[in-house]
């Protein structure tokens, strides 16, 4: 593993800069990968994200959300019917366990709607602050914090923009990185990058425009 050069602030959100220029430019288009129509879909789709594909996701979604469109239905709904109709997402009792209680949730606490604020969901069953600040950005438009999934964090310090490899100082670094306006879709620009050109196992470096500014740390 290479070690990052240590390098000024100054230099590093130049660099910052470009990069979000060149994405821009390749990603026009960005945006998530996940499908939705309310902000209570959106963020039943990013918990049941965790350690799944998105592809696999709104395979799931449609029957999933056809039975229980909104908290309201999903908080009546057993646990055992919810946790057949997650399965193939993984982990698919505790996903079930924590999106029942995050409709009843919602129901009890905020009449049935999904809260803009991160304390407030934070505070529901299996929401930190990753999910939060996707359904902050994507379905509220609060720039609030920048999400950090493997993606980002991965293609954060391959380009050398930061060392840690803790999601919330990967957060913390990026956003004193890049302006407050591009927080919502730089997220949705490093995961459409590390999918296309820098996956995980092996990067297409040969045909990544970044490449020639890239620290290709692990």
């Amino acid at each position: 593993m290479k070690r990052m050069a240590k390098k000024s602030k100054a230099t590093i959100q130049v660099k910052a800069a470009w990069i979000l220029q060149e994405l821009d430019e390749l990603y026009p288009q960005t945006k998530t990968a996940l499908d939705w129509e309310t902000p209570f879909q959106l963020l039943v789709a990013t918990i049941l994200s965790a350690q799944c594909t998105d592809k696999r996701v709104n395979m799931v979604t449609p029957l999933l959300f056809s039975r229980w469109p909104d908290a309201k239905a999903m908080a009546k709904a057993n646990q055992e019917d919810l946790e057949e109709a997650v399965r193939s997402t993984g982990f698919f009792r505790n996903k079930a366990k924590n999106i029942l209680g995050t409709a009843k949730r919602i129901v009890e606490t905020h009449n049935g709607e999904v809260p803009d604020e991160m304390n407030a969901l934070t505070d529901l069953p299996g929401v930190a602050r990753k999910t939060a600040n996707c359904v902050l950005g994507t379905a509220f438009g609060k720039k609030e914090g920048i999400v950090v999934d493997t993606h980002v964090g991965r293609l954060a310090r391959r380009m050398g923009l930061t060392p840690e490899k803790d999601p919330i100082k990967v957060e913390r670094a990026l956003m004193e990185l890049f302006p407050q306006d591009s927080w919502i879709r730089l997220s949705h620009l490093f995961i459409d990058h590390g999918r296309a050109v820098c996956p995980a196992r092996k990067a297409k470096c040969e045909e990544c425009s970044l490449a020639k500014s890239c620290d290709k740390i692990l």
